[in-house]
């Protein structure tokens, strides 16, 4: 991300974990908002393109 060594994965973990962007922000302060909203942009796509679609037989 952006040059930075933090893995899109961690950031995604603490998301889930229940930290908000203004936790990540005070808790690392060299991210910018933008860095955060773009894992969470990413993983989104990530999911979209792996989803599968099912028909019902």
């Amino acid at each position: 991300m952006r040059g930075l060594r933090y893995p899109v994965e961690t950031i995604l973990e603490y998301l889930a974990g229940g930290d908000s962007v203004d936790d990540l922000l005070a808790e690392f302060p060299d991210l910018e908002r933008e860095d955060i909203l773009a894992c969470h942009e990413f993983s989104r796509k990530m999911l979209a393109a792996k989803s599968v679609h099912l028909t019902l037989a």
